[in-house]
């Protein structure tokens, strides 16, 4: 999530002193990863120094001086064209989890094992989730099936890669093609079956 763009659309509402800011923020989006004052404060300070926010005022405190920041114009205009900007759809094609999957069977390690841990660690966060869920608002309610849904498709494809183990182990066993001198090669990432635009 982009917090610059997140701390823009909140100011929208009217001007807020940074620790305001951080409040707000931590209550509708930081539940499970709360913002450090660091965070807040070098935030409004490339958003001052990229014009997209001004300072509002300035109150004396009982410490430093109290800023107070305002969004500007081109920060309205950089948070409209940031909420009308569709979000790339990550195809999760360098994951982690496969890599372990590959690698444990190259190395003749129990490759089952490994989806098995993997499960088990899924399942118990959703169980998690599923409680946060039943006890949360209706905020936190579409935060967890957001994840929800996500770990579900996760388990899906553990499933899959289960009952395709002995598969994907006789593929690992046969040695890549190697390209001819002078012949076509695809680009990389390239499987020959994606969709025209």
């Amino acid at each position: 999530m982009s917090i610059g763009q997140t701390f823009l659309g909140l100011l929208e509402a009217g001007p807020r002193h940074g620790y305001e800011l951080k409040r707000v923020y931590d209550e509708r989006f930081g539940q499970d990863r709360p913002l450090h004052y660091g965070q807040v404060y070098s935030t409004l300070a490339r958003l001052l120094k990229g014009g997209l926010v001004e300072v509002d005022g300035v109150e004396p405190g009982a410490g430093p001086e109290r800023k107070r920041y305002a969004i500007t114009t081109a920060g309205v205009t950089d948070v409209q064209r940031w909420l009308t900007q569709p979000e790339k759809p990550d195809a999760y094609l360098q994951n982690t989890l496969y890599a372990k999957v590959v690698l444990g069977l190259l190395t003749g390690r129990d490759a089952a094992d490994i989806l098995d841990v993997q499960r088990a660690e899924h399942l118990r966060l959703m169980r998690t989730l599923t409680r946060r869920k039943l006890d949360g608002d209706l905020a936190d309610q579409l935060v967890c099936d957001f994840a929800l849904f996500h770990l579900e498709a996760d388990l899906r494809w553990l499933e899959l890669t289960a009952a395709r183990l002995d598969q994907l182990a006789a593929t690992l066993a046969t040695p890549p093609p190697t390209a001819r001198p002078g012949a076509r090669t695809r680009p990389a990432g390239s499987t020959g079956s994606e969709v025209p635009a």
